[in-house]
C-alpha cells in the first residue's frame, strides 16, 4: 500500500479546563491511533495542540503521555510529524525534535503530491492587529523567554494557566471568520499574487473556514472543544477532505 495520506491538525488544546479535558484528550488520542501508517506520509500538528507549555531544559509540563506514545508510535511506523508553535504552547525548544518532530515556521510552503501547501498556525499574519503582534514578538523572545524561566516551574506553570484561563476560548466566545476582510484572508491573498499555492492551511480562529482565494482555497481547522475535526489530503486522488466527527 503506498502512503498517500497527510493529515492537518490544530487546536486540540490538551489541558484546558472546559469541557471535559479528559475526554478531549481521550478523543485525540483515538485519532492518533486511528491513523494508518501504512497509508500515511505525514501528520502536521498545526500549533495549540498544547493549552499551555513550557519547557525547561530539564523540566517538561507532566502528563500526555498516551498523546505522546501516540505520536511516537506513528513517528516509529514511519509517518513524519512536523509541527508549528502555536500561540499557546510557543514555548516549545528541544524536547519534540528529541521525540523525533521536525519543527516548522510559518507560513511554510511545501509540495505534497504535486499540489503547493502554504501552513502554519496563522496567528499574526496580515496586516494590522499590532497588539496582538507586539505580544508575540515578546513571547517569541529570546532574553524575555530565558527571563521567565529563571521562575521555579511552580509558579511559571501556574502564571502560564491563569493566563490562559484567561483567553477568549475559556469563556466560550466564538469568533466570527470575517471572510474577505480578515487579516488572514489579504495575507493568503497577497501571498498567492506572488507565489502561487494551491491551498491555504492555517488554525488558530477556532472556526471551521473553506472558502477560495484567488485561484487556491483556503482551509481554516476548528477546534477540539466540541468535537474532533481535522483535514487530510489524498496526494493519490489529489482530493482534500475537511473531516468531522
Amino acid at each position: 500500500m503506498s502512503t498517500t495520506l497527510t493529515y492537518f491538525v490544530s487546536d486540540v488544546h490538551l489541558g484546558l479546563q472546559v469541557a471535559d479535558p479528559a475526554a478531549r484528550e481521550a478523543r485525540f488520542v483515538d485519532f492518533l491511533r486511528g491513523i494508518d501508517p501504512a497509508a500515511t506520509e505525514a501528520l502536521y500538528l498545526m500549533g495549540d495542540i498544547w493549552d499551555f507549555w513550557y519547557e525547561y531544559r530539564d523540566v517538561v509540563p507532566k502528563g500526555y503521555v498516551r498523546v505522546l506514545g501516540a505520536l511516537t508510535d506513528l513517528m516509529d511506523a514511519g509517518v513524519k510529524v512536523y509541527f508549528f508553535q502555536g500561540n499557546h504552547d510557543i514555548w516549545t525548544y528541544s524536547y519534540f525534535q528529541e521525540q523525533g518532530m521536525i519543527p516548522l515556521t510559518q507560513p511554510y510552503v511545501t509540495t505534497i503530491g504535486g499540489k503547493r501547501f502554504c501552513l502554519g498556525h496563522g496567528d499574526g499574519l496580515g496586516p494590522g492587529d499590532y497588539g496582538y503582534k507586539f505580544i508575540r514578538w515578546m513571547f517569541h523572545n529570546r532574553f524575555l523567554q530565558g527571563a521567565f524561566s529563571c521562575l521555579h516551574p511552580w509558579m511559571a506553570y501556574r502564571l502560564g494557566e491563569g493566563w490562559s484561563r484567561r483567553s477568549r476560548l475559556s469563556k466560550n466566545v466564538a469568533y466570527v471568520f470575517k471572510g474577505a476582510d480578515e487579516p488572514l484572508y489579504k495575507f493568503c491573498q497577497d501571498y498567492q499574487s506572488h507565489y502561487p499555492v494551491n491551498y491555504f492551511i492555517f488554525g488558530h480562529y477556532h472556526c471551521r473556514v473553506d472558502m477560495p482565494v484567488g485561484t487556491a482555497r483556503l482551509l481554516m481547522l476548528g477546534d477540539w472543544i466540541t468535537a474532533p475535526n481535522w483535514i487530510v489530503f489524498d496526494s493519490d486522488k489529489k482530493e482534500i477532505k475537511a473531516c468531522l466527527e
